[in-house]
């Protein structure tokens, strides 16, 4: 007979003076991973190695401090990284649509900001003064004098020929025209008449002869005054590089060890003085109308294309920079282009470009959680392209559909350097491995964190330091050593191992915060002991409506549960349930039909289509038992039907398999169980019972309901021996067990829980192949033996030919259902 667990294995106690302190007061708070070895390992090499690819998924169920732990790592890092350069935009002169990148050393893009700005500004002031100067007028003055004197001397020129040959002309509104004269004045219309056709024919050839002189003489005027402009303008030009190129070449011996900006400072002087025009017009008043004087801003728009966009800066940045973004949209990762409105239209400039989180990580760590960026669109195919090229790309989202058809920048690409640090849950990183062909490619290492460490005093200090840490950070009170004991315990019981500790920090935290609100409620500057357990009990009242309600339906009978008697063929099976935030254990009456027939076991959860795939796996597998263990000598016939009584939700999963045995080994036998237990655990086809999940929460659930129905010192629960070592039970239940009003069995196999459960013996095989008379195991064999007796008199009482047809309509019925479903 198997004993019951003492006192001592179904709760893990932790011994105070093996922490070596009084309280969080005495240790020194940690930050960092605490119990990720595995994880931190992972990290130093993804970090470590600098070829491409080599990006990290961080792996670990919500709750393990993922995050924070990787932010507090990665800032400890970056310390002792350098700090990277700042990035600017510019104009480019030969495309204005593409503005170009430049690259300079940290904290300089500020500078080189300042001192382009002030250079314009240098410039707009300096040339109205230079082109205003005494020497630029007279020298222009002289130019325009020979200008006017060389005009006047072709249209002297030409008024003297046209008054030799007897003309004279005069301007009209459609040009030139050249009028007869006659004694000095020009003819009168009856002079004009009263001239002879030879006489008119001769004027008319001198005036033709005379217009082709003063054609020619006017294209030499347009030459000569479009040389005279050329002039103008190159000295114009002149005087301009003579006064902005001295500034230019100044403010480039600062950048000397910059082709770039040497480049840009080349192309910057050249679109100065083929504009000269509106430098000069800077130092010319000219009245302003009622538009003008509206949007004052508008004189400056022509000179926002000589400004320096600093899209990065790293101005007294110290180390590599940590960016945590919690919103990867597209536009927040890679950046934008903005827009503003002027007369009604939307437009841009260099100086709108924005940058993106991938900027500022550039040269250190990106930090963002993988769900975030798959949900967001264009967001994980621009971050695998980024990582792929090597370069940050700054576009509109929409222009990759095709949507955007007006004219937009399209910035020079900055080359990327950054280390980007995904984080997920391990079912997107089995997804993203086997569904997306980049993926592998791109995110070479895996930094799996576990969601429980190992128990062992080194690693309990650690612990300890790091909620030391939480005190410290959020100013909460310290906790004393009966508060720390309680945390380590509960975090045991979190983790379901009694030589584990959880790692899902942010649940042991948060009852750290209300352990400390019932504190202060107490008016203790000390979290103690009794204020950790309200917190915990206070959080499982705010969530177990559910769960006091289906106990007290079963309480009150409505849901049909004994925990007193014995009955054949029925157990109390316990399953877990799921809330969300909290889960609970609940017994559910579990039956056993029988009948002479072939058709073994039979599930009716699966038959209505309410069993899941391994819970039908489960029940398959007790006909497997069967068969080895009473079928060697004769064939298995038997018409057994179970059920989960007052089943109104699909059922998944094996952990009642054995039970679903247990009660089909006490209707074959004939021998009743003891409704005073409840039992759980999956078997295998040997008979061996095995380890399940939510075990404390299944005795738990089943306790309460034999506490609402009365103790009576005979309730128990039978589970897996193997399940033992994850017993962190509840106070209350230590207490009635210790007092022995509840009982808990760990049994290894079917033949040891049906044994606890009837109180008669399982019975072993002897050399002669058969059971000792009146243990299960006989009786079962015997009932088998009887119910193939049956079926075989059966079929001699009727035609065989009948049953056999019947049998194979049967049979074909369920191969059509089947093929069906």
């Amino acid at each position: 007979m198997v004993d019951q667990l003492p006192i001592e294995q179904l709760r893990r106690t932790i011994d105070p003076d093996s922490l070596g302190i009084t309280g969080t007061a005495d240790i020194q708070p940690r930050e960092g991973i605490v119990g990720q070895d595995r994880a931190l390992h992972a990290l130093r090499f993804g970090l470590g190695i600098r070829e491409p690819g080599f990006n990290i998924y961080v792996s670990g169920m919500p709750g393990t401090g993922r995050t924070a732990a990787v932010k507090a790592y990665l800032e400890e890092i970056a310390k002792g990284g350098e700090a990277p350069p700042d990035w600017c935009y510019v104009n480019n002169f030969k495309d204005q649509y593409r503005p170009r990148a430049i690259k300079l050393p940290p904290g300089k893009g500020k500078v080189f900001q300042s001192d382009v700005k002030r250079l314009i500004e240098t410039i707009r002031r300096e040339v109205p003064r230079v082109f205003d100067s005494e020497p630029y007028a007279t020298q222009r003055e002289q130019l325009g004098t020979e200008l006017n004197r060389q005009r006047e001397a072709i249209v002297n020129a030409t008024n003297t020929r046209a008054q030799q040959q007897g003309f004279a002309i005069q301007a009209t509104p459609v040009g030139l025209a050249l009028v007869p004269l006659k004694n000095g004045r020009p003819y009168t219309d009856e002079e004009m008449a009263a001239l002879s056709p030879r006489d008119r024919e001769a004027l008319s050839r001198k005036q033709q002869a005379l217009e082709e002189e003063i054609h020619t003489s006017m294209r030499q005027l347009r030459a000569i005054e479009k040389t005279a402009m050329e002039r103008l303008e190159n000295f114009d030009r002149e005087v301009a590089l003579a006064s902005v190129g001295a500034l230019v070449t100044d403010l480039a011996e600062d950048y000397q060890d910059n082709p770039a900006i040497l480049e840009y400072f080349q192309d910057l002087q050249n679109d100065i003085v083929e504009n000269i025009g509106q430098f000069r017009a800077e130092g010319t008043p000219t009245p302003e109308g009622p538009f003008q004087a509206q949007v004052p801003w508008l004189r400056e728009l022509a000179f926002r294309k000589y400004e320096v966009n600093v899209i990065v800066d790293n101005t007294g940045r110290t180390g590599a920079p940590v960016v945590m973004e919690f919103n990867p949209a597209y536009t927040y990762l890679f950046g934008r282009i903005e827009r503003e409105a002027q007369f009604g239209a939307l437009v841009t400039d260099l100086t709108l470009i924005r940058p993106g989180s991938l900027h500022q990580a550039n040269g250190g760590y990106l930090v963002c959680d993988i769900e975030d960026v798959l949900r967001n669109p264009f967001s994980w195919d621009g971050l695998k392209r980024a990582l792929r090229d090597g370069n940050i790309t700054i576009e509109e989202p929409g222009e990759k559909l095709g949507f955007v058809v007006t004219k937009s920048l399209m910035p020079e690409p900055i080359p990327l350097s950054a280390k980007v640090l995904v984080i997920g849950n391990p079912m997107l990183y089995q997804m993203l491995f086997g569904m997306d062909e980049e993926f592998k490619h791109l995110f070479k290492v895996k930094a799996d964190f576990d969601t429980q460490m190992d128990l062992t005093p080194e690693n309990a200090r650690a612990y300890v330091a790091s909620l030391c840490a939480v005190c410290h950070k959020e100013h909460l009170p310290n906790f004393d050593i009966g508060a720390v004991v309680k945390l380590l315990e509960q975090s045991s019981r979190l983790a379901e191992d009694q030589k584990k500790l959880s790692t899902r920090f942010s649940e042991i935290t948060d009852i750290m915060r209300e352990a400390s609100y019932w504190a202060g409620q107490d008016n203790k500057s000390v979290v103690e002991a009794p204020h950790v357990q309200r917190a915990i009990e206070e959080r499982l009242y705010r969530s177990n409506l559910i769960e006091e309600r289906i106990r007290e339906m079963m309480a009150r009978d409505i849901i049909k549960i004994d925990t007193a008697g014995s009955v054949v063929g029925q157990v109390n099976g316990l399953a877990v349930v799921g809330m969300g935030d909290f889960a609970f254990g609940r017994p559910s009456r579990i039956t056993a039909a029988l009948g002479v027939g072939r058709e073994g076991v039979v599930d009716i959860e699966r038959e209505v289509k309410m069993g899941g795939p391994i819970h039908t796996k489960g029940v398959l597998i007790l006909g497997g038992f069967l068969t080895n263990r009473f079928a060697q000598d004769k064939p298995l016939t038997v018409n057994a039907r179970l059920v989960f009584e007052q089943s109104y939700e699909g059922i998944e999963g094996d952990s009642a398999s054995s039970t679903e045995l247990y009660a089909l080994l006490s209707r074959l036998s004939g021998v009743p169980i003891k409704q005073s237990f409840a039992v759980t655990g999956s078997v295998n086809q040997w008979g061996e019972v095995q380890a399940i999940g939510g075990v404390n929460e299944k005795i738990e659930g089943y306790f309460s309901v034999c506490k609402v129905k009365g103790l009576t010192g005979d309730q128990g629960v039978v589970v897996p021996a193997s399940n033992a070592e994850h017993l962190m039970l509840k106070e209350e239940v230590l207490e009635a067990a210790s007092k022995g009003l509840f009982h808990i069995y760990a049994v290894k196999t079917i033949d040891e829980g049906i044994e606890v459960l009837t109180g008669v013996p399982a019975g072993e095989r002897g050399a002669d192949g058969k059971y000792p008379v009146g243990t299960i195991n006989y009786l079962v064999d015997q009932k088998l033996r009887s119910l193939g007796q049956s079926l075989r008199e059966f079929v001699r009482e009727t035609s065989e030919e009948p049953f056999v047809l019947t049998r194979k309509r049967e049979e074909e019925d369920e191969a059509a259902q089947s093929a069906g479903e």
